[in-house]
């Protein structure tokens, strides 16, 4: 049984697969912290789409996604770009759910998933 880890620290790994699974950490914008929850979330999924190729897929083999918002206000903001991104008829299972704190609070979303290789 392998398992293989990318970019970890004692604390936790950002890419760990299994098999012929991909587990990616939770995701924030750490290249536009403080921005938007369009432009946090559309920065996250640029973070994810690199690290899912970096792992040897890409989002069409993504099987679920849950997605934390510091408030559910921002739900549809966060959807507009994520549809764009999702589009392509292979949209994962997903949840998003509001939790008032974050890591930190310049980011206002989080998003983590498992895809397929």
């Amino acid at each position: 049984m392998t398992i293989e880890r990318f970019h970890t620290t004692d604390r936790m790994s950002q890419i760990v697969t299994h098999k012929d699974t991909v587990y990616l950490a939770g995701q924030v914008a750490l290249k536009a912290p403080g921005t938007s929850v369009a432009e946090q979330t559309k920065a996250i999924l640029d973070q994810i789409d690199g690290l899912l190729t970096e792992a040897g897929t890409d989002k069409s083999k993504v099987l679920t996604a849950t997605i934390w918002l510091c408030s559910m206000d921002d739900f549809e903001e966060m959807n507009i770009v994520w549809d764009q991104w999702s589009k392509g008829g292979a949209a994962p299972c997903r949840a998003a759910v509001e939790s008032p704190r974050l890591a930190a609070s310049q980011f206002t979303v989080e998003i983590g998933l498992i895809a397929a290789r």
